[in-house]
């Protein structure tokens, strides 16, 4: 059983929903990123989402590109994203770690060279933004063979065809993209992700991520009433980009763990 299915079934077992936050690999440097890692998961982070720096990030809004241009400076690649992952399995061999980006690193590498790197380094799941689903069968197969978990974005201009088509290829969890437009944009109806979501359930038996928008506690605590998991990103990059170097690890973990407990109440 895979980490990721593993850790929903432990949620759902104790009716629990999880906490996903995203942080950029590299950002504000590489031994900071280990131990963020470390601090998300001890106070209440269930998986990691983990930003694999690029030069063209289109799905991603203005901190996120910021975070990834401070990292890309770190001269952080993909290789380099995959050695984090490996250091952080050396004390964490039980939170999944999902690695979120873009094509062109792993098209540098190649499909099999990447999935075998990645399983080896520990890597869970892979969420690769600008593979279309109806055209990435080769890449598919390959995070199959290597027990990883291909992780897909859907948003509310999702087609029922590509729905259906990602219905039958997705694991680990659906990542539901609530609002229209990138990452850290505003203005979550949260009418309308009740509703998408009702609909995207008729779909998927895996458990559905809300991600997008989730900017506080308080939204935080009413997507979790919705979805199964919580994704908060830009806010949480937003902490970091913020924060002195000596600040980072603690704001962070103050910020995620208000979160956890929002979550959790």
């Amino acid at each position: 059983m895979s980490r990721i299915k593993a850790t929903f079934d432990t949620l759902r077992k104790n009716n629990r929903k999880a906490l996903i936050p995203f942080i950029t690999a590299g950002d504000p440097d590489q031994v900071t990123t280990i131990l963020l890692m470390h601090e998300l998961v001890n106070v209440g982070a269930d998986i990691i989402e983990l930003g694999v720096p690029f030069s063209d990030p289109m799905a991603d809004g203005p901190i996120i590109q910021r975070s990834y241009e401070r990292a890309l400076k770190h001269n952080i690649n993909l290789e380099k994203v995959l050695e984090i992952v490996a250091e952080f399995r050396k004390e964490n061999t039980g939170t999944p770690v999902v690695l979120m980006g873009y094509a062109n690193p792993i098209e540098a590498i190649g499909y099999q060279g990447f999935s075998v790197r990645a399983k080896e380094c520990g890597v869970d799941g892979v969420l690769v933004v600008d593979y279309p689903p109806e055209e990435c069968e080769e890449w598919l197969e390959c995070v199959r063979l290597n027990s990883m978990d291909a992780i897909f974005l859907l948003s509310p201009t999702t087609p029922e065809k590509r729905i259906q088509h990602i219905a039958k290829r997705a694991k680990g969890f659906i990542y539901y993209v609530s609002l229209k437009g990138v990452t850290g944009s505003a203005h979550l109806n949260l009418s309308e992700v009740k509703n998408r979501l009702a609909t995207l359930r008729s779909y998927f038996s895996i458990p559905i991520g809300v991600g997008f928008g989730i900017h506080d506690s308080v939204t935080a605590k009413s997507v979790s009433e919705l979805a199964d998991a919580v994704v908060v990103g830009s806010r949480l990059i937003k902490e970091i980009e913020k924060s002195s170097k000596e600040e980072t690890i603690r704001n962070v973990s103050n910020f995620v763990k208000n979160l956890r407990i929002a979550i959790d109440s």
